[in-house]
């Protein structure tokens, strides 16, 4: 579909995490007339508040409480092929609430350089690095310029680099552990400002930035 829209002069590419599972409100429509499923579909359904597999009653509990669930999204063939194209840039939406979430939160890039580079070989190191960076900074510069000094190593670009080990980065995060720190990431810089050192978080830092774009009119 993408690339046929390319094809016709349309201006579209997209992203993707290389999880089969996905994580959205359990409120969601999605949901809704879901009162009556087979115990296998429940089952397929996780809390990660508490990392356990639904139940009919649990489900129904949970719809009146509200919160995030992990569902069945995809398939691996899907996931790898979504991954592994060119039109495709790696990335997560995930996020952590109490150390509870997606694995993708944690995971996303270290899974996609020690899985996908390292031990499938399906990209190469500096491809991997190119969806991880500088397609998404120049995907975003359109409309926030700040983004032109993003996802390069340069004199004058922002200062935001990763130290790794390609011979050991894999990502440790689980659906059951999502907080889990990946392995063989040495350091993080932001803005120069290291964030991870030796490999352990450090606290108190918050270099960040907030990127933002013109209102348009």
């Amino acid at each position: 579909m993408i690339t046929d829209a390319r094809s016709r002069g349309m201006d579209v590419t997209t992203e993707s995490y290389p999880y089969t599972m996905g994580m959205t409100s359990i409120q969601a429509a999605m949901f809704d007339h879901k009162e009556e499923e087979p115990a296998t579909y429940y089952a397929s359904l996780l809390w990660p508040a508490t990392g356990e597999h639904l139940t009919k009653e649990s489900f129904l509990e949970y719809r009146k409480q509200g919160g995030m669930v992990i569902v069945p999204g995809n398939t691996p063939e899907n996931v790898h092929a979504a991954v592994v194209s060119p039109l495709t840039m790696i990335a997560s939406d995930g996020f952590l609430s109490k150390g509870q979430g997606h694995p993708r939160t944690a995971g996303t890039y270290a899974l996609v350089l020690g899985r996908y580079v390292r031990e499938e070989k399906a990209l190469d190191l500096m491809t991997a690095l190119n969806k991880m960076t500088l397609m998404p900074a120049q995907r975003l510069e359109k409309r926030a310029p700040m983004f032109k000094e993003k996802g390069r190593i340069r004199v004058g670009a922002d200062a935001d680099i990763t130290v790794f080990d390609a011979n050991r980065v894999i990502d440790k995060a689980t659906y059951e552990k999502p907080a889990r720190y990946s392995e063989g990431i040495q350091f993080v810089l932001v803005n120069g400002v290291p964030v991870v050192k030796d490999g352990q978080l450090v606290g108190g830092v918050v270099p960040g930035r907030a990127a933002r774009a013109p209102i348009l009119q």
